[in-house]
């Protein structure tokens, strides 16, 4: 039977079945299904490692609590957010875009676009020098495709990239490292923050058309968090612990004009193609009740200096918390592994307050009987 099937099957199709079967370890089992990541250092899991820049997560004591014990790039004690999304999809980790090992079957699995410190707009993060901008992620998108094509043809990569889950997060570098980025900036001198938060949604809209214009068919679309709660600016504007009243308001703003852009395009794409994922509400029940979810502090990062341990840079010398499992942050503005995973869950599992139109494990359930 074997000799048969090799004369019944075209040359390149029995090459494309080798190659999977081969690398059947190595490829992500849930529907066949690969994943793409876009967006900032939330979820840039080594990018900016490859580049001249100062937004880099690439020195101990990042990556304490990775498996390897080493820092990886990623702006964490441990795993990040599309690192645990992977594990319940029971799929290899993503690998950076600019990743040496990104080649072969390693490419099926997926890519992660992500680079720390950008934004929406193309002037946040100037001040990290070189980063990998949102049309330039895109652009890397397009780049990949055509490497997978060229290790699968045509129909099999656009099928692969029409299957994938994908990733993007945006938006709080536009507040904390563009609007608000010094007094009097640029941008905070050319709108009000009420229009800005539009200015930005409109932008993003555009980011979001070109994704799926590249094939995307199921993105998950975090907001911002309560940019006002981090260490970062607790440490700039907080007294007695009270977060940042204009940064909340900014939040407060953004996050529901994200979801109402998100379900016109919807509407007008005829099928719902993108999931808005409420970042904001999941990690303010931590920070509202921290004890309720086993933390003991969602004020204090557990790495840094300084008025709750939020100026500066995360290093070897700074003060170090032993069990990283007890804080929320990580770092003055990056959750905790453990803080991850439980926004992680929210993503899986979370009712409409946290995910909409759908949770991912609905998203999964409706797309395997597809």
């Amino acid at each position: 039977m074997a000799g048969l099937l090799v004369d019944i099957i075209p040359c390149r199709d029995w090459f494309i079945l080798i190659l999977i079967l081969t690398l059947g370890n190595t490829i992500c089992h849930v529907n066949g299904r690969a994943f793409f990541v876009f967006g900032d250092s939330l979820v840039d899991n080594g990018n900016n490692n490859y580049l001249l820049t100062t937004a880099r997560a690439d020195a101990p004591p990042y990556g304490i609590d990775y498996p390897t014990h080493h820092p990886t790039g990623r702006f964490s004690n441990g795993l990040n957010i599309p690192d645990i999304i992977s594990e319940h999809m029971g799929c290899e980790a993503t690998l950076p875009y600019l990743s040496p090992e990104l080649s072969g079957g390693n490419l099926l699995v997926g890519a992660n676009f992500a680079s720390a410190g950008v934004g929406i707009l193309n002037d946040t993060g100037i001040q990290f020098i070189n980063i990998i901008r949102i049309p330039n992620q895109l652009d890397n998108f397009k780049e990949y495709q055509q490497r997978v094509r060229e290790l699968i043809g045509h129909e099999e990569s656009k099928k692969l990239v029409k299957q994938a889950l994908v990733l993007i997060t945006l938006g709080g570098n536009d507040f904390v490292n563009n609007y608000y980025l010094v007094p009097n900036s640029t941008r905070s001198q050319q709108f009000t923050l009420q229009e800005y938060v539009r200015f930005l949604i409109t932008e993003y809209k555009k980011v979001l058309k070109r994704l799926y214009r590249l094939g995307a068919r199921r993105v998950l679309v975090t907001g911002t968090g309560p940019l006002g709660c981090v260490p970062a600016e607790l440490a700039c504007y907080s007294r007695n612990g009270e977060c940042a009243e204009e940064l909340q308001l900014a939040a407060s703003l953004f996050n529901p004009q994200l979801v109402q852009m998100i379900d016109q395009l919807n509407t007008k794409i005829g099928h719902i193609a993108f999931i808005a994922a409420n970042t904001n509400q999941m990690h303010m029940d931590f920070i509202s009740n921290p004890h309720a979810f086993g933390f003991t502090t969602s004020k204090i990062a557990c790495c840094g200096q300084g008025p709750y341990n939020g100026v500066g840079f995360c290093t070897t010398a700074s003060n170090l918390c032993p069990n990283r499992d007890e804080y929320v942050f990580w770092d003055p503005f990056h959750p905790s592994e453990r803080a991850n995973r439980l926004i992680v869950q929210q993503i899986l599992t979370g009712t409409d307050t946290y995910m909409h139109p759908m949770n991912l494990n609905t998203i999964m359930a409706l797309d395997s009987r597809a």
